[in-house]
């Protein structure tokens, strides 16, 4: 029942969710085209365009909605977290909406048409959020309504079960918690029986469903406890609690027909992670490279005229998954040999920089031949800073959860960076934000950080050296 429910109520939300779109385009086309609020200068338009743009922005939707969490109960039921979503969820779709319209030059679209359905869609959002809203609470109040629950444990760790029960999206309620042989007693509130007395017990009782909220250190029991609660024809679930550092997101699954569980899932291996962002990183990329070209040739005349030696500082780094890659930056550094440049953090007063070098470190111009590792797919726009190997193994000792910024593809800029954690600044606090943005990553973040990085670049920053 609470699986049927939350199915129940994820489709209808997921369904209205894709239909917004739809609807606001709806709206848009009325008032900009049809109602007096706004002048028609002419209607010698083609449908069709708008149709495809309607298409081109149900597909944008489609896979922002998945990333921003919009068809999820539990955000939904959180007022101002589903309003920050549904405003970011709308910001992506029209910044990919009016790249198209700009690129898309066999067809001019009414730009009050556009600034309409961006409107119209994230009130769309926010009141059919609220309908949900309204809905689920309406069900909670009605206690006739709620999924009757026989919890299988009667610890503290099937207390806490009870709690997240009742105070769930789905409404439920708690009919008995069964006792296990040697498991303390510390439930309340609702009746407690005996694993043994549990068939007599659903003789007379109401139950819905089973859950199982055992600690980890019985899972090794949940066989048998089937085995005694199949006869009942009810669903039975188990509650799954690895600790604080181990978050489980619908991370089960069947290979071979073997059946998994992700430990340690990470937001690389997600589709909208595979496809929207190496979008982004492309699309960026080559944007960057076409409109700061000419600079980067200039920079490299200029290295090859100033110093000897090479135009480009190729270097080994660490990335996605641990990964070795060959990372290119412009030569800032007078030459001098590899296990120097591998070897030696880069200080305030480095002698071995050179006049251009300076320059070019303290206005992040030498990152710009990176945007090429972008292009090969070995780093991402936005993502944590590549480290030499030699370093990470020393942070690695040093550092707890080192590693896991190596869960995400590093980047050309990162929430760290943006933040003032770079060059020779705390490690332990680069790494925070590094494991912050892991936690919250999404396309949103990594406009705001691109945005960020652009503005401060315009702003000399002390720790760029």
């Amino acid at each position: 029942m609470i699986r049927r429910r939350l199915n129940y109520f994820g489709f209808f939300m997921r369904l209205t969710t894709l239909l917004l779109p739809l609807l606001a385009f709806a709206l848009a086309a009325y008032l900009r085209f049809a109602s007096a609020i706004v002048p028609v200068v002419t209607l010698d338009l083609d449908p069709a365009d708008y149709f495809g743009l309607l298409f081109f922005t149900t597909i944008v939707w489609a896979v922002v909605i998945e990333q921003f969490r919009l068809c999820q109960l539990d955000v939904a039921f959180a007022a101002r977290k589903s309003a920050r979503n549904a405003l970011g969820a709308c910001d992506v779709t029209y910044v990919a909406v009016l790249g198209a319209t700009f690129f898309y030059r066999s067809s001019s679209f009414s730009r009050l048409f556009v600034a309409f359905s961006a409107g119209a869609l994230f009130l769309l959002v926010v009141i059919s959020q609220q309908a949900f809203r309204t809905l689920l609470n309406r069900a909670r109040r009605m206690q006739d309504n709620h999924t009757r629950v026989l919890i299988i444990g009667t610890d503290e760790f099937a207390q806490r079960t009870a709690c997240s029960l009742q105070a769930g999206v789905v409404p439920c309620a708690i009919a008995a918690f069964a006792h296990l042989a040697h498991q303390e007693m510390v439930v309340e509130g609702s009746p407690v029986v005996e694993l043994d007395a549990v068939p007599s017990w659903l003789a007379t009782a109401q139950v819905d469903d089973i859950v199982i909220a055992v600690p980890p250190a019985r899972f090794g029991e949940i066989p048998a406890l089937i085995a005694q609660l199949e006869p009942f024809c009810l669903p039975v679930r188990a509650v799954l609690d690895f600790g604080r550092k181990i978050a489980i997101r619908e991370t089960i699954f069947d290979f071979g027909g073997m059946t998994m569980l992700d430990l340690q899932a990470t937001p690389s291996e997600s589709v909208v992670y595979l496809v929207a962002k190496r979008t982004l990183d492309l699309a960026f990329a080559l944007l960057a490279l076409l409109v700061c070209g000419p600079a980067m040739i200039a920079i490299a005349v200029a290295i090859r005229l100033s110093s000897a030696g090479s135009v480009l500082f190729v270097q080994d780094r660490v990335g996605l998954n641990g990964r070795i890659f060959r990372m290119y930056k412009f030569r800032t550094m007078k030459m001098g040999t590899a296990l120097d440049s591998d070897t030696r953090w880069t200080t305030a007063d480095d002698p071995r920089r050179t006049k251009l070098g300076s320059f070019l470190r303290r206005t992040n111009l030498d990152e710009l031949p990176q945007f090429l590792n972008v292009l090969k797919g070995e780093m991402s726009i936005v993502g944590p800073r590549p480290e030499r190997p030699y370093f990470v193994q020393r942070f690695l000792e040093d550092i707890a959860q080192y590693n896991s910024r190596h869960y995400l593809k590093v980047g050309i800029t990162g929430w760290a960076q943006v933040n003032g954690w770079r060059g020779d600044t705390s490690i332990s606090r680069r790494v925070e934000h590094d494991l912050y943005y892991l936690a919250h990553w999404s396309l949103l973040l990594d406009l705001k950080i691109i945005f960020l990085t652009i503005w401060r670049t315009f702003v000399a920053n002390r720790n760029a050296y």
